[in-house]
């Protein structure tokens, strides 16, 4: 009961950073630096992950700048964060993401480019304007599963959108998530989003768990070194499959 109890506390106080950070982007932002967004970005994410009772640890070289585009193995709702808590970049999402409550709203105002997985014509669409981002030297990632996944094993990864950095001539960093028990070390399932999982019930499976610690391995960054798009994602795979 009083687990419960401080579950509903902490939605409240998440609801409320969301809502300071939908602020901060119409607000603020116009006014920052590039360091300065990317500071402030960092610091709302982890102050959520906190109020989440998520810890994170991060280990490997993080690449100052771009153009960069992060590739990342995907469990949950909450990779978002912690990628962003990890560095600042512009996330490839599913289109859906755009009308889940109040982490859309951020997740637009944040810059996300989101992609009909659908459809073929709007994957080229999305390509093209990624490529045209890593040129500009912007910090992009994907999950290039496409989807959550339990865990247990890295699901294929689809080249299409490492096109973009092939066309721009732009590296690549692999990066692995893992979530664990703090108390015990083990693999925690808490915030998995997979399969007749709901969003709700999975942010609700969150709160009212033991603390968890989000680990997070960045690989080196690299280059496709005449790769097709399918070859570097199999590369990219069993690298990824390591560092998680």
């Amino acid at each position: 009961m009083l687990r419960q109890a401080g579950a509903g506390l902490r939605i409240v106080r998440a609801v409320g950073h969301g809502l300071r950070g939908l602020w901060l982007l119409r607000w603020r932002f116009p006014g920052f630096s590039p360091a300065e967004r990317e500071a402030c970005i960092e610091q709302w994410a982890r102050h959520m992950l906190g109020i989440f009772n998520v810890t994170l640890r991060v280990e490997g070289p993080r690449q100052a700048g771009g153009p960069l585009l992060v590739v990342a193995n995907h469990l949950s709702w909450l990779d978002i964060l912690v990628m962003q808590a990890t560095r600042n970049c512009r996330f490839v999402s599913k289109a859906e993401v755009r009308r889940w409550p109040l982490i859309g709203a951020v997740a637009a105002g944040s810059g996300t480019l989101f992609i009909a997985r659908e459809s073929r014509r709007d994957a080229l669409r999305v390509v093209h304007h990624m490529a045209a981002r890593l040129r500009a030297g912007d910090v992009l990632a994907v999950f290039p599963e496409g989807t959550t996944g339990d865990g247990e094993r890295l699901l294929p990864f689809h080249g299409n959108l490492l096109q973009a950095a092939i066309s721009a001539g732009a590296p690549v960093q692999p990066l692995g998530i893992r979530f664990i028990d703090a108390a015990t070390g083990r693999r925690s399932q808490a915030a998995s989003y997979v399969g007749d999982d709901t969003l709700l019930a999975s942010i609700w499976r969150t709160l009212t768990s033991e603390p968890i610690v989000a680990m997070v391995r960045l690989g080196e960054p690299q280059h496709a070194e005449g790769r097709d798009r399918r070859a570097w994602a199999e590369a990219l795979h069993a690298q990824v499959d390591v560092l998680r």
